[in-house]
C-alpha cells in the first residue's frame, strides 16, 4: 500500500452541457473536448477558469465506437459502425462547422482537390474516408506528427499525415496508407502510437515496439504482403487448437513472462512490416526493434468475473526537450524534440510505468486501494477512477527526464530525486459512480453514472480471456432507461499553489527529522520539475514563479539533507547549489541547536560547507560567520580545521579565535606539520613576528614542503579568477625563498596546481626587486623547460641576472614570436646596442639555416626598423650581413639615410 496524503490537487468544478448520455469523450490540443453519443459528437471550448461553452455539433455517418483527437492537424479519428459494419473517418476542419445544417464535403483519402478552390468549400468541414480491409478495432494519434495508427485483426495500419497544396495561400489536409505492420498471435484491443513507437495491448498481453527509419539490422520491410500470413487461416488454426484443447473441465492458461529489450523479440509474436507509401516519402520506416513484451496470468480464484483479469489504459506518454518549441501555433506539435518516453497499463489492482527510450526500464509499480476502472497518466500525477473515487499518484517521469536532458544531474553540481523513490498517493476524492476519464492540459473530464450496475462494455467467457485469443467485444448501447449521469471537468490546481501546500504539510515532519519530511519535499520538488519541463504552456509571468519555487524547493531540501543524519547527507551540497543560497545565507538558516539544547553538526552540513570552502568561491564570510564555521569543524571534523581556515572564504576570520581552536588539536602524525604552517600563517595575520618563526622552525625545510603539498592555499590562492600569492609566501619571498620556490615546484609536480597557475606565482614573485634569484637558481632546475611555464620562469630569472643574450638564444630557439615583444620590453638604454650587436647577427643567421624562417623573417623586419633608427648610416651598413641581397636591405637604408632631414 502506497503512502497517502491528505492533499488537495483537484480545484474547481463544473458540467459539461451535454444534451445526449456521453457513450465516448476525448479531448486534447489547446481546448478542444468532443462527446459522442450515438451518430452525434458535439464538440466544447475548454479555456482556463471559464466555463465550458458549446462550440458546435456535427452528426456522423455511424454510430460512434472510438473516436481520438490530434492535436497536429486538428483533426478527429472515429471508428463508427452502421449495419453491422465498422468504418474509419477523420473529420476536419471541423471548427467551421458552425450551425447543424451546415454542408459538409465527404472525400476519399489521397483524392486530388483540383483547383481552382471554392472559397465555400474551404470553409466547410471534411470527411475523410479511410478504408481498410479488416474491421478497425482500435486508433491512436501521434502527438508529434499527427499521424494515426489504427488496430486491426492480427495488424496495426499507419496512415501518415499529410497536406494537399490547393494554391500559394492554401493547404487542405490528407492521409496516406503508408505501413502496414503484420503481428500474428495477438488480437489489439488498446493501442498507443509516438514518433515511431507503437505500444498494443490484448486482455492479458502488452508488446512495444520502435520502428526503425534507418536500414539496418533487424526485422526488414516488405513492399508486399507476406504470402504466410493469412489471418483467416490463422485464426481458424487457433480457433481449432483451442477447442481441442478448451473443455467444460480445465481451460489453459499460460505462464506470465516479461522480456525486456531485444530478448522481447523472443516472445512468439511475429512481426512484419509492409510498405503502402509512395517512393518519396519523408519518413520510412526499415525494420522493427522489439522493446518489451509482458505477460499476465489471471488469478484462477477470480476469473468467473472477466474485468478482473483484463489490462486497461494503455498510454505512451512522451516528454520533450525544454525549450525546443517555437511560437508558431500552426506547427507547434510538428516542431517538438522528443526527450522522454514512458509507457502505462494497469490491471484492475495494480498499474505499471515503463521508461522506453534509451532503455527499457520498469520505473513504478502503483497498487490500488480498490480494483480501478481506467487510469490516465499526466507528466505530474497518475489519475486513477475506481467506481467511487478519483485516485491521484505522483510519477517519476520527470525525475527519469532530468537525467536524460542534464548530464550534470547527480553530481556534485546538480541532483534531482531518484527514479527507484516511492510513489505516493496525494488524495483519494470521493466520486461516486466514475465510468470512465480522459484528461487534457490541467483538465480532467469524467463520467458519472448513478447506476451501479451497469453491465460491463466487454462481454467475453471465461475461458476466452484465460487464452491467448482474446477479441475487441462489441461495444453495448446504453439503455434508455438508464439514467443519472454527468459529464464533470474538474481542474487541476496550479503546480505553485500544490507546491505550496505540499512544504507547508512536510513542516508537521520537520522536527521529527524523519525521511518522510525528505519524501514530500523530493514529491513537491518533481511537481515544480515536471512543469517546468511543460514551459510551452506557461506564461512568462508562470515560469518566472515556477522558477522561483524550483530554486526554494532546492534550498529546503538541502536544508533536509544537511538537517538529517541519512547515507544521502551528501547531497545537501548539490541542492543548495541549485537553490541559489550564498554560504552565509546557508549558514544562517541552519538548525543547529537540538530540543536538549546542545548543538549538533550532522554531515550534510559539514559536507557542504566543506566542499562550499574547498571551491574558492569569491564570497568573503563575516567574522561571526568565520567563528561559527571554526567551531562547527571543532567540533564535528576537527581533521579539517587547518584546511578550512587557509580558505579565503574566511579571510575575515579573527586570528586570536582561529590560534584558540588550533591550539587544541592532537598535532601527531602529518597534521602537526599543517598546524604549524597554519598558526604561522595566524601569527603572521596577527603582526606576531617572533610566534611566526618559533612556528616555522619547529620543523625542518624539507617537512614543511610537504605541508604546502597538503595545503597549497597556505602559499596560492584564487580570487575573481586569479592566482594571488598569500600573505605568508610574500612573507617567504623575502625570509626564505628557498623554501618557497621548492614548495611551489613541489605543488606542481603533485599535482595541485597547474603549469599555468605556477607560472603566474613566480612572475609575480620574481619581478619584485627584493628578490634574490641566485639564491633560488638551484631550486628552479626541476622545472621543465618544455613548458610555457618553465620557459616564462627561465627567461625571467635569466633577465634578472642580466643574462640578456643568453634570454635571446633562449627565445630564438624556443619561442621566436616572442623575440620582439622582449627586446622592446628589456633592450633599452645601455642594452640597446644588443638590438644590432646580438639579435640582428642572430636573426641573419637564422634565417639560412632555420626551419622557422618566416618567423625569423618577420622578426628580421622589426629589428632593421630599430637599428635604422638608432644608427647612423656608416654604422648601419657596417652591421648589415656582407653577403646580403641589396634589394631586402635597401628601404633600410635609404629610411637610415634620410631621417636627418626629416629632422
Amino acid at each position: 500500500m502506497v503512502q497517502l496524503y491528505n492533499l488537495h490537487p483537484f480545484g474547481s468544478q463544473q458540467v459539461v452541457p451535454c444534451k445526449l448520455e456521453p457513450e465516448r469523450f476525448c479531448g486534447g490540443g489547446r481546448d478542444a473536448l468532443f462527446v459522442a453519443a450515438g451518430c452525434k459528437v458535439e464538440a466544447f471550448a475548454v479555456t482556463g477558469q471559464e466555463l465550458c461553452q458549446p462550440r458546435c455539433s456535427f452528426s456522423t455517418l455511424g454510430r460512434v465506437l472510438c473516436l481520438a483527437y490530434s492535436e497536429a492537424g486538428d483533426y478527429l479519428a472515429v471508428i463508427e459502425e452502421k449495419n453491422k459494419a465498422t468504418f474509419l473517418r477523420a473529420y476536419v476542419n471541423w471548427r467551421s462547422k458552425r450551425t447543424e445544417n451546415c454542408r459538409v464535403c465527404i472525400r476519399m483519402l489521397g483524392h486530388n482537390v483540383e483547383a481552382p478552390f471554392n472559397e465555400t468549400y474551404k470553409d466547410q468541414m471534411s470527411i475523410i474516408e479511410m478504408p481498410l480491409s479488416e474491421a478497425p478495432l482500435c486508433i491512436s494519434c501521434c502527438p508529434v506528427k499527427g499521424d494515426l495508427l489504427v488496430g486491426c485483426t492480427n495488424k496495426l495500419v499507419l496512415f501518415s499525415l499529410k497536406y494537399q497544396i490547393i494554391n500559394e495561400e492554401f493547404s487542405i489536409l490528407d492521409f496516406e496508407r503508408s505501413l502496414i505492420i503484420h503481428i500474428d498471435n495477438i488480437i489489439p484491443v488498446e493501442i498507443s502510437f509516438c514518433i515511431g513507437y507503437v505500444a498494443l495491448m490484448s486482455d492479458l498481453e502488452v508488446l512495444i515496439l520502435k520502428l526503425e527509419s534507418d536500414p539496418k539490422n533487424g526485422e526488414s520491410v516488405n513492399h508486399q504482403p507476406p504470402k504466410t500470413n493469412n489471418p483467416m487461416k490463422q485464426t481458424e488454426d487457433v480457433s481449432n487448437e483451442t477447442l481441442q484443447l478448451e473443455s467444460d473441465d480445465f481451460v489453459i492458461c499460460q505462464k506470465p513472462m516479461e522480456l525486456l529489450g531485444e530478448k522481447s523479440s523472443q516472445s512468439g509474436i511475429s512481426v512484419t512490416l509492409e510498405s503502402t507509401g509512395l517512393a518519396d516519402e519523408k519518413t520510412k520506416y526499415y525494420h522493427v526493434q522489439h522493446l518489451l513484451y509482458k505477460r499476465f496470468a489471471p488469478d484462477i480464484s477470480s476469473y468467473v468475473f472477466s474485468d478482473d483479469i483484463k489490462l486497461h489504459s494503455l498510454q505512451l506518454l512522451p516528454i520533450y526537450q525544454t525549450g525546443s518549441l517555437t511560437s508558431g501555433r500552426k506547427n507547434l506539435s510538428q516542431e517538438k524534440e522528443l526527450l522522454s518516453l514512458f509507457c502505462f497499463f494497469s490491471l484492475p489492482h495494480v498499474g505499471y510505468l515503463y521508461m522506453v527510450v534509451k532503455s527499457v526500464e520498469l520505473m513504478s509499480v502503483y497498487q490500488y486501494p480498490e480494483k480501478s476502472q481506467q487510469a490516465v497518466l499526466t507528466p505530474q500525477f497518475l489519475h486513477v477512477i475506481a467506481s467511487n473515487n478519483l485516485q491521484c499518484f505522483t510519477v517519476r517521469c520527470s525525475a527519469a527526464a532530468a537525467r536524460e536532458e542534464d548530464p550534470y544531474v547527480d553530481t556534485t553540481l546538480k541532483a534531482c530525486p531518484p527514479v527507484s523513490m516511492d510513489v505516493c498517493a496525494l488524495r483519494i476524492q470521493l466520486f461516486i459512480g466514475l465510468k470512465a476519464v480522459c484528461h487534457f492540459k490541467n483538465h480532467l473530464i469524467l463520467l458519472t453514472k448513478a447506476d451501479p450496475e451497469a453491465i460491463p462494455e466487454r462481454r467475453d467467457s471465461p475461458k476466452r480471456l484465460l487464452s491467448r485469443k482474446g477479441a475487441s467485444g462489441k461495444l453495448k448501447a446504453p439503455s434508455v432507461a438508464e439514467a443519472g449521469w454527468n459529464l464533470y471537468i474538474v481542474d487541476t490546481i496550479s503546480p505553485v499553489q500544490l507546491y505550496k501546500e505540499m512544504v507547508d504539510y512536510s513542516n508537521t515532519y520537520k522536527t521529527a527529522k524523519t525521511q518522510s519530511c525528505i519524501h514530500l519535499l523530493s514529491e513537491a520538488h518533481l511537481l515544480v520539475r515536471a512543469a517546468l519541463m511543460d514551459a510551452h504552456q506557461l506564461e512568462p509571468g508562470e515560469k518566472a514563479e515556477l522558477l522561483e519555487a524550483f530554486k526554494e524547493s532546492c534550498g529546503h531540501l538541502g536544508d533536509c539533507y544537511s538537517r538529517l543524519d541519512t547515507q544521502h547527507s551528501h547531497l545537501a551540497l548539490p541542492y543548495y547549489k541549485m537553490s541559489g543560497l550564498s554560504m552565509a545565507e546557508v549558514l544562517t538558516r541552519a538548525d543547529w541547536v537540538l530540543e536538549d539544547g546542545s548543538q549538533k553538526y550532522e554531515r550534510g552540513l559539514i559536507f557542504y560547507i566543506n566542499h562550499s570552502l574547498y571551491e574558492n568561491l569569491d564570497e568573503e564570510l563575516s567574522e561571526e560567520l568565520a567563528a561559527k564555521v571554526v567551531h562547527m569543524f571543532h567540533a564535528a571534523e576537527p581533521k579539517q580545521l587547518p584546511h578550512i581556515l587557509c580558505s579565503p572564504s574566511m579571510k575575515n576570520i579573527n586570528p586570536l579565535t582561529a590560534m584558540s581552536y588550533l591550539s587544541k588539536l592532537d598535532t601527531s602524525g602529518f597534521s602537526s606539520i599543517l598546524v604549524t604552517l597554519t598558526k604561522a600563517a595566524m601569527a603572521l595575520k596577527m603582526g606576531d613576528l617572533d610566534m611566526h618563526r618559533n612556528e616555522m622552525k619547529r620543523h625542518p625545510e624539507m617537512k614543511l614542503v610537504c605541508g604546502f603539498i597538503l595545503e597549497p592555499r597556505l602559499l596560492i590562492q584564487q580570487r575573481k579568477g586569479h592566482i594571488v600569492p598569500t600573505d605568508l609566501a610574500a612573507h617567504l619571498k623575502d625570509t626564505q625563498p628557498g623554501l618557497l620556490v621548492a614548495s611551489v615546484l613541489g605543488l606542481q609536480k603533485n599535482n595541485k596546481i597547474g603549469i599555468e597557475e605556477a607560472d603566474s606565482f613566480f612572475k609575480s614573485l620574481l619581478c619584485g626587486p627584493s628578490f634574490d634569484i641566485a639564491s633560488i637558481i638551484p631550486f628552479l632546475e626541476p622545472l621543465s623547460e618544455d613548458s610555457i611555464a618553465g620557459l616564462s620562469v627561465q627567461v625571467l630569472c635569466q633577465t634578472r641576472l642580466k643574462e640578456y643574450e643568453q634570454c635571446i638564444d633562449t627565445l630564438l630557439e624556443r619561442c621566436p614570436e616572442a623575440i620582439i615583444p622582449y627586446a622592446n620590453h628589456e633592450l633599452k638604454e645601455e642594452n640597446r646596442t644588443l638590438w644590432w650587436k646580438k639579435l640582428l647577427p642572430e636573426l641573419c643567421h637564422r634565417i639560412k639555416c632555420g626551419e622557422k624562417g618566416q618567423l625569423y623573417l618577420s622578426s628580421l623586419k622589426e629589428t632593421l626598423s630599430v637599428v635604422a633608427v638608432e644608427l647612423e648610416l656608416r654604422d648601419f651598413l657596417n652591421v648589415l650581413p656582407e653577403d646580403g641581397t641589396a634589394a631586402f636591405f635597401l628601404p633600410y637604408l635609404l629610411y637610415c639615410s634620410r631621417k636627418k632631414s626629416l629632422t
